[in-house]
C-alpha cells in the first residue's frame, strides 16, 4: 500500500472516528440531553427516531460522489457535519439539538459511502477488507474511548460542549482531507448520473440480493439488541449493572470484532468470512439459551453474538464495493439504507416476539440469519472465490 494511500485512509478514520462519536454519544448520555433540554425522556427518545428517516436519503446524497467525485463527496460530508454541529451552538435548544443531530448524521451518510468507494477505486479486492477495516475501527472507538471523553468533557462544560469540540475537530479534517486528497478530475472520467446508477444497482440481481442481505441480518442482529436489556431485568433484576456490563460487552466485541476482520477476511475470502460470521451468530444466539441462566453466561452470549455479528457486518462491506462497481457510492448508500430498514422493520417486531418469550426472539432471528445466507448466495462477484483471492494474495 503506498504511504499517500495510507495517510488518507488514517485521515478517513479519524474523521470516522469524529463522526461516530456524535452518532454514538446520545444514547448511553440520553439523560445528560434531557436535563439540559429540560424535556422528558420520551420526548427526547421519540425526536431522534427522525434521524431514522434520513437513511431514505443514503442513495441520493452518496450518488454525489458518484457524479461529482470522491473528493467533493467526502468533502460535502464533512461540511454539513460541521454545520450540525454549529447549529447547537448559535441554537441551544431542543429543537436546535434534533436539528443538529440530524445534520451530523447526514454528514456521515454522506461521507462514509464517498470514502468507501475512493478505497474501493484504488485497493484491489484481494486486499480491500483490511484497508476498509481500519476505516470501521472508528465505529467501536467511538464507545470505548469517545463516548467517556465526551461524558468528562460535558461534566466539566455542560452539555453543549461536546458540539464546537467535535466540530473543530471536523474543520480541521475537512482541511486535512482537502490537502491529502487527489483532485476529482483526475479520476472522474466517465461520472454516471444519479438515476443511471440507480437504475444499474436495482437491475443487477447481486445488487438486489445484496440488499437483501443487509436488511436481513440487520433485522436478525436488532431483534436481539432491542430488548436483551429488558430480558437481563426481567431475568436478573440487576438493570443497572446489567446494562452497563453489556455496554461494555458491545464495545469490546465490536472492536474484537473488527480486528478479527482486518487480520482473516481478505485470507480466507470475503464471502467465507461472511458465512463464517453469520454462522457464528446463529450458534451464539443457541448458545444464549443456553447461557443465559445466569448473568455471567448471559454476557458471555452477548460477547459471541455481537464479535459474529460484527465480524460478518464488517466482512460484507469490502464485497459491497464491487457488487457494482460501476455505482460503487450508491450502491454504499443503499447498503446503508438497507441496514437502517432493518433496524425499523426489526423495532415492529421486537417486543411483540419479546411478549411470547425471549426464545421466540432468538428462533426468528435465527431465520432471519438463514435468509441472509441464502441471499448472499445470490451476490455474484467477478473472482470472488477462494483460488482466485489466495493468487491475488501471493502476487502482492
Amino acid at each position: 500500500m503506498k504511504t499517500s494511500l495510507r495517510l488518507q485512509i488514517a485521515s478517513f478514520t479519524v474523521t470516522r472516528l469524529i463522526m461516530s462519536i456524535a452518532f454514538r454519544m446520545v444514547y448511553p448520555l440520553l439523560p445528560i440531553f434531557r436535563d439540559g433540554l429540560g424535556v422528558s425522556l420520551d420526548t427526547l427518545s421519540r425526536s431522534l427516531g427522525l434521524r431514522s428517516l434520513l437513511a431514505a436519503f443514503g442513495p441520493f446524497v452518496s450518488s454525489i460522489a458518484d457524479s461529482r467525485g470522491r473528493k467533493t463527496g467526502m468533502l460535502l460530508g464533512i461540511s454539513v457535519f460541521f454545520v450540525g454541529t454549529g447549529v447547537v451552538i448559535f441554537w441551544p435548544t431542543f429543537p436546535g439539538f434534533v436539528l443538529a443531530t440530524m445534520l451530523t448524521l447526514l454528514g456521515k451518510v454522506t461521507f462514509d459511502p464517498a470514502m468507501q468507494a475512493f478505497i474501493g477505486d484504488r485497493v484491489p479486492y484481494q486486499r480491500r477488507g483490511l484497508a476498509l477495516t481500519v476505516t470501521e475501527l472508528s465505529w467501536s472507538t467511538a464507545f470505548i474511548l469517545g463516548v467517556p471523553l465526551i461524558a468528562w468533557v460535558i461534566a466539566r462544560e455542560g452539555w453543549v460542549a461536546p458540539f464546537p469540540l467535535l466540530g473543530g475537530l471536523a474543520l480541521i479534517m475537512l482541511f486535512v482531507l482537502g490537502l491529502v486528497l487527489p483532485k476529482d478530475a483526475s479520476y472522474a472520467a466517465e461520472r454516471p448520473r444519479m438515476w443511471t446508477s440507480f437504475r444499474r444497482i436495482l437491475s443487477s440481481p447481486s445488487g438486489r440480493a445484496a440488499m437483501l442481505f443487509t436488511l436481513l441480518i440487520c433485522v436478525a442482529n436488532e431483534l436481539i439488541a432491542l430488548v436483551f436489556g429488558v430480558w437481563m431485568e426481567d431475568s436478573f433484576g440487576l438493570q443497572l449493572t446489567a446494562l452497563g456490563a453489556s455496554a461494555a460487552v458491545l464495545g469490546v466485541a465490536e472492536l474484537a470484532g473488527e480486528g478479527l476482520v482486518a487480520g482473516f477476511s481478505d485470507r480466507v475470502g470475503k464471502r467465507r468470512a461472511i458465512m463464517i460470521g453469520v454462522g457464528g451468530n446463529i450458534a451464539s444466539l443457541i448458545a444464549l439459551l443456553m447461557l443465559g441462566k445466569s448473568l455471567a453466561g448471559a454476557l458471555v452470549g452477548l460477547f459471541f453474538f455481537y464479535i459474529s455479528f460484527e465480524f460478518a457486518i464488517v466482512s460484507s462491506i469490502p464485497m459491497m464495493t464491487e457488487v457494482v462497481p460501476g455505482a460503487r457510492a450508491a450502491m454504499m448508500g443503499f447498503f446503508f439504507t438497507s441496514a437502517s430498514l432493518g433496524r425499523a422493520s426489526a423495532a415492529l417486531l421486537a417486543i411483540p416476539l419479546y411478549s411470547v418469550g425471549f426464545a421466540a426472539s432468538v428462533l426468528v432471528a435465527a431465520l432471519f440469519n438463514t435468509g441472509a445466507l441464502l441471499a448472499l448466495r445470490r451476490v455474484l462477484i467477478p473472482g470472488d472465490d477462494l483460488a482466485s483471492e489466495v493468487q491475488g494474495l501471493s502476487s502482492t
